[in-house]
């Protein structure tokens, strides 16, 4: 039997798409085990260390956190655990990027608000008389914006302000 072919960092990061820092961070997190080295010092991993950083790219890919990527990869590891333990990672994720897709919707209406408002009120004026600009430096009441469990910028931003045309701030 062939022992797999050895490859350096370098060769291991082209493949997979990572940087040569990534791979070493994942290695220092415990996602990667440690590489074996040469008598130089010098990292080589086999085809194995390749599928795991591809495994590892991907589930970063779809936005899991290293927290959720750890809990993936001992799944991977441990091939007799029930595979709902991996649909229950994936179900939170899902939730998680459902609620960010919501702000950002969120945010999108509010951005379209102030391109609008400029648009209509001071459109091919002087920066000074910029709606965006007034409204982005209102103030914003950010406890009461937490409390109601937002924190996403249009939130913040609240709906943009028309302007009586010609007045200055």
């Amino acid at each position: 039997m062939n022992p797999s072919p050895s490859l350096s960092i370098g060769a291991v990061a082209r493949q997979t798409g990572l940087t040569v820092p990534t791979v070493r961070y994942y290695e220092e997190v415990g996602l990667l085990p440690a590489a074996p080295r040469t008598e130089s010092g010098q990292r080589h991993y086999g085809e194995a260390a390749v599928r795991r950083l591809v495994f590892i790219r991907r589930c970063r890919d779809f936005g899991f956190s290293l927290d959720q990527v750890r809990e993936l990869v001992g799944l991977a590891d441990q091939p007799d655990r029930p595979c709902v333990e991996v649909r229950d990672i994936a179900s939170v994720h899902l939730t998680e990027v459902r609620r960010k897709l919501l702000e950002l919707q969120e945010l999108e209406r509010s951005l379209a608000g102030f391109v609008s408002s400029c648009d209509t009120a001071c459109a091919g004026g002087a920066a000074f008389d910029c709606t965006i600009l007034e409204d982005l430096a209102l103030p914003v009441d950010y406890a009461r914006v937490l409390q109601r469990g937002g924190c996403c910028a249009a939130q913040l931003a609240g709906p943009p302000r028309a302007r009586r045309s010609g007045t200055k701030a």
